[in-house]
């Protein structure tokens, strides 16, 4: 490349991938619009995170914007519509956090279905020895359901079968590759047959509060709940009356609706399980989502496919 092609990165990457990135590009980090300024007309290329996505009112700023490579498989905060009216190229990081997302499912599965971090408030509160030690539920034999049947979801099911789990699975269509799992074409029939319902469907429109309150009433009071997916899928105040009425058994929660910020209702519940939407969050997949949106940029700009693209 003989001079630099300048990129906007809507979320600050690590100072290391930083380095990386600036030696072919110019990067900028974006704050405000107003602070884009005459800046907007060079950007070519922009990073983003799935959580924060590209926002239509800066992407409409860009008018040589050429490329956006997601540091994550997120991009329902990306108008994909108006990437292609543009012919903007989009890349995710697709496939890279499936395990990890996958082990982050089973861990807040195990942690909400035995207890394992209520059980160490237990202990540290010096309760152990004092009040009777609260028993919790088997995995073995317990009915997985799976919403949203790709790659994590699937990696979810083989550590599962592990557990000698039985598993059915809602989807978008039937998987031919996993004819071992029932398909249920209807999410409510899957929650009114799981004990266990683990959410690992895309965000966006339509999985729009596809968890409600009829859902959660399927799901039934014997039910554990886990979203590994996307908090928006989930009416979070249903949710928390849910668990405050004991109308489910118990949740676990990578993400939440508007994140960060949640209500501290939920601080307070021995039966939920939280965490900082960390799935993908070790040193390894991070290192590897990075490198990854490097790639798809100097692929790109060097005229080659991109590595993982969506569009």
């Amino acid at each position: 490349m003989a001079s630099k092609t300048d990129i906007l990165m809507i979320d600050p990457m690590p100072a290391s991938f930083n380095e990386q990135l600036g030696s072919p590009f110019r990067l900028h980090q974006f704050s405000t619009l107003a602070a884009l300024g005459p800046l907007a007309e060079r950007i070519e290329g922009v990073t983003t995170g799935g959580g924060s996505g590209l926002p239509r009112a800066v992407m409409d700023v860009l008018p040589n914007l050429k490329v956006i490579s997601v540091n994550g498989v997120g991009y329902d905060r990306i108008d994909i519509d108006e990437c292609r009216r543009r012919n903007i190229r989009v890349a995710t990081a697709q496939g890279v956090l499936t395990e990890d997302v996958a082990d982050m499912a089973m861990g807040l599965m195990l942690d909400t279905v035995r207890g394992i971090t209520a059980s160490d408030r237990f202990v540290r509160a010096g309760k152990w020895g004092h009040e009777p030690v609260p028993n919790s539920w088997t995995l073995k034999g317990r009915k997985l359901g799976i919403a949203g049947f790709g790659a994590i979801g699937k990696a979810v099911a083989k550590r599962a079968a592990a557990f000698d789990m039985t598993i059915a699975y809602f989807s978008s269509r039937e998987q031919t590759d996993t004819p071992e799992y029932p398909f249920y074409p209807e999410l409510r029939v899957l929650a009114e047959w799981a004990d266990v319902l683990v959410l690992c469907v895309s965000g966006g429109a339509r999985s729009f509060h596809m968890i409600d309150k009829a859902m959660l009433e399927a799901l039934g009071p014997k039910g554990f709940l886990i979203n590994v997916a996307r908090g928006s899928v989930v009416d979070e105040a249903a949710l928390l009356d849910a668990l405050q009425t004991n109308a489910i058994r118990g949740a676990g929660l990578d993400v939440f609706e508007r994140e960060p910020e949640m209500d501290r209702a939920f601080w307070s519940l021995d039966n939920v399980v939280l965490q900082a939407h960390r799935a993908s969050s070790t040193v390894e997949t991070r290192t590897a989502m990075g490198r990854l949106v490097f790639d798809n940029l100097a692929a790109f700009f060097q005229g080659m496919p991109l590595l993982t693209p969506l569009l």
